[in-house]
């Protein structure tokens, strides 16, 4: 007996079967895995947000007590008061850093690797709108010592400078270290770790930031980064690409004459 109407489960022909395995699953699986890791990249810093808001007495003595025993150490040592100064304005300052990251998406322009120069653009630029927008949610005041050493303008929490230091760090690395070689790719990740610990401490050092204010900043720059680098990765996966790590950098494609998929110029 044969069946004179389709059972409505089947599958017509020509529509896509995408099944367990198929593209569709597997980017969906992809993004509830970038939500899931953006939101766990964001729990360690509204922690900190939330024991800043609710004036935590552990963490303000924390605050209060390096910040004094720093500035007693300035005001002995106005030599390197000058140093810090000099560090936390030019050379880890956020200019020279935004300068750095402009530069490197000049140049993946120049490369031809859009995606990955709007990437860098996107995190660089996201990081500071996101730093700012939490700035003047929180509105929390700078520390108010006596003889003050250095002067910052706006509110204190989080350190934009340290949240700063953290996404272009974060850009040069990941973009540029396909092009250093293998035995000499721990020395990125050395300066790196050294300008973003170095922004921290001069901007304590100097008065113008709690301590929590610099952890609050790295953390919130590590949940922004965490964002920008999954919905790179995504786009990886889409094109048949496979997943990198952070010691391969996000595209170790670059090293080639056109890191742009083949077959895909159409779509730039």
């Amino acid at each position: 007996m044969t069946e004179r109407f389709p059972r409505p489960w089947r599958r017509r022909p020509g529509r896509l079967a995408t099944g367990h395995g198929g593209p569709d699953a597997r980017f969906g699986a992809r993004l509830l895995a970038g939500t899931a890791l953006t939101a766990l990249a964001a729990v360690p810093f509204s922690l900190a947000l939330v024991l800043v808001e609710s004036h935590w007495a552990p963490l303000h003595r924390l605050d209060q007590g390096v910040a004094e025993r720093l500035h007693r150490s300035a005001l002995d040592h106005p030599g390197w008061v000058r140093v810090l100064d000099f560090l936390t304005h030019v050379a880890w300052g956020p200019a020279t850093m935004r300068i750095l990251v402009a530069g490197v998406v000049v140049w993946l322009l120049w490369r031809r690797a859009y995606r990955l120069a709007a990437w860098a653009a996107v995190t660089a630029t996201a990081g500071g709108l996101v730093g700012l927008l939490v700035k003047n949610v929180v509105e929390r005041a700078r520390p108010h010592l006596p003889d003050p050493v250095s002067h910052a303008p706006g509110f204190s929490f989080p350190s934009g400078h340290s949240m700063t230091a953290v996404t272009s760090c974060a850009v040069l690395l990941l973009v540029m270290l396909p092009l250093v070689p293998r035995a000499w790719r721990p020395v990125p990740w050395v300066l790196a770790a050294v300008a973003v610990l170095g922004v921290g401490y001069t901007r304590v050092a100097l008065g113008v930031h709690w301590v929590s204010d610099v952890v609050g900043g790295w953390l919130l720059g590590v949940a922004v980064v965490t964002a920008t680098v999954l919905a790179f990765e995504a786009w990886r996966g889409d094109v048949g690409r496979p997943r990198t790590t952070p010691a391969e950098g996000l595209e170790p494609e670059i090293t080639t004459e056109d890191p742009e998929p083949a077959g895909r110029s159409g779509s730039r």
